[in-house]
């Protein structure tokens, strides 16, 4: 098998280009045109492997669809459509030159469901394999979703169920923890883990809900200078809880979080205890759907179109507490912090 140290980086380079446009690569930097009247947003994602992805878990196609549905994904919570990324490579010699093309096919497989090339890069040699990418998109100003934009009484949306990409991950690792478990959940749990789909979907969707409203909501809002959506968001790669706390830290407010409206996959069931889904929910991550907070007219319009999966979990509420309560008052309520989920550094 040819290793990346036989052919040196303008082979490897030469390999990588027919993964781009060839009107796009050749030149010190990518040339990207936005539409009029659109804000460029930039964000880049660094993975590592034995970190991000493993040979265990992800094959070099999954390892590069989920690089780059990660970065889709916050392009997504900003409310922006995606024009291209870049790919920084750092790789060891010894890497097989057939593992790095079948990682650009799976990065090429989920930019191609979006309309999304790879606009150029860079590869190094490095002790360990790792990938970071930087994405590009575009919105108009008056769309941009902010942490920042939530207020008291919003709705709190989740726009799929969460803690199936955990379980997959799990299931990889510890493959005894099937049992009980029926193959199709447990290949739909392993899918959500190797290939999730970055929600630009849900974008559309929001435009088509929010613009009627947008004058009348926006006499109930906290108004900004940076943004006129009446809306806030981020995804939830780092987990529910996560992105519940860092909207509410960024709006200056507090939330409630309804435990028994949480959307967890239906394979939980009769597979984990409840303590068990409800932690895989909260904390596992990398489910990169969508967390909003919006009108509840809006949030109720929103759940319909989106179908199954979808949920209002809860409510934007005063002061800065983040709540996890239960309504049928079987469980006590709880305070969500940032130290119960994971965190880089963390020992």
């Amino acid at each position: 098998m040819t290793k990346i140290k036989d052919i040196g980086e303008q082979g490897l380079l030469e390999r990588l280009q027919r993964f781009c446009p060839p009107e796009i690569i050749g030149d010190d930097a990518a040339v990207l045109v936005t539409a009029p009247e659109q804000s460029l947003v930039v964000t880049t994602d660094v993975l590592v492997d034995g970190v991000h992805f493993s040979n265990i878990t992800t094959s070099p196609e999954d390892a590069g669809w989920r690089s780059a549905a990660a970065n889709l994904s916050d392009l997504a919570a900003m409310g922006a459509s995606p024009l291209g990324i870049t790919v920084g490579l750092g790789l060891p010699g010894e890497v097989r030159v057939s593992w790095v093309e079948r990682l650009y096919q799976g990065m090429t497989e989920c930019l191609q469901k979006y309309n999304t090339s790879i606009v150029g890069g860079d590869v190094v040699r490095s002790p360990v394999t790792t990938l970071a990418i930087t994405a590009f998109g575009q919105v108009h100003p008056s769309q941009i979703i902010r942490r920042s934009a939530a207020v008291v009484g919003d709705a709190i949306v989740v726009t799929g169920v969460h803690g199936a990409s955990r379980a997959g991950l799990e299931l990889l690792l510890h493959p005894e923890l099937e049992q009980n478990l029926k193959d199709a959940d447990r290949k739909t749990l392993i899918h959500a883990h190797q290939r999730p789909q970055p929600r630009l979907d849900v974008l559309p969707i929001l435009q088509k809900i929010l613009t009627p409203n947008s004058c009348t909501d926006a006499i109930n809002r906290v108004s900004t200078p940076n943004s006129q959506l009446p809306i806030a968001g981020m995804d939830s790669s780092d987990g529910l809880a996560d992105a519940i706390i860092q909207i509410c830290r960024a709006s200056g407010v507090g939330a409630i979080l309804e435990r028994r409206q949480i959307s967890i996959p239906a394979a939980f069931d009769h597979w984990l205890t409840q303590e068990q889904a409800l932690e895989y929910a909260l904390y596992g991550g990398e489910d990169f759907e969508l967390v909003l907070c919006l009108s509840q007219e809006s949030a109720s319009a929103l759940v319909e179109y989106l179908g199954e999966g979808a949920a209002i979990v809860g409510k934007i509420t005063p002061g800065s507490t983040v709540l996890l309560h239960d309504e049928q008052k079987k469980f006590p309520d709880q305070v969500l912090s940032l130290s119960q989920g994971f965190q880089h550094f963390n020992s």
